[in-house]
């Protein structure tokens, strides 16, 4: 069984996993424990797995473990533990969440667009992530306030 290194929230987390090409949320969820990255469509569709990659979003389903290695990974554990990222505090102010499910991936995908230096509408526009609940009003609320 191949075995890696990751950097996951700023640590290096070694791991042991089945094959390369296992998707990195197997890898989050299952090796690592970090269930806050949701499995959704399992197609790079919905972006319920979004995690950050050296800055950019990733959907989780779709990268394999072995291209991980060697990049900085964020998932929504690592984001702000204290929940004082402004993104999760527009969240809050604005109570975005109904069921909360795809939230993760919303945040990550928000806090992305924010590192990149994007603020308000713009990031509304940016987002592609799908929600079931039909939370879109509460988050572009949320987001202009970024």
């Amino acid at each position: 069984m191949p075995s890696y290194t990751l950097n996951v929230n700023g640590k290096d987390r070694p791991v042991t996993v089945s094959s390369a090409d296992m998707p990195l949320l197997w890898v989050l969820r299952d090796v690592l424990n970090l269930t806050g990255t949701k499995y959704g469509c399992g197609i790079e569709v919905c972006g319920a797995c979004t995690v950050m990659v050296n800055g950019e979003p990733q959907k989780s389903c779709d990268m394999d473990v072995s291209s991980a290695v060697g990049k900085r990974i964020v998932t929504i554990e690592g984001l702000s533990p204290d929940r004082s990222h402004p993104a999760q505090k527009a969240w809050i102010a604005h109570q975005v969440p109904q069921c909360g499910y795809c939230q993760s991936g919303m945040l990550m995908a928000t806090a992305c667009a924010m590192q990149a230096g994007h603020r308000g509408a713009s990031i509304a526009s940016e987002l592609s992530n799908v929600c079931v609940c039909g939370t879109y009003q509460r988050i572009k609320s949320a987001v202009t306030t970024l």
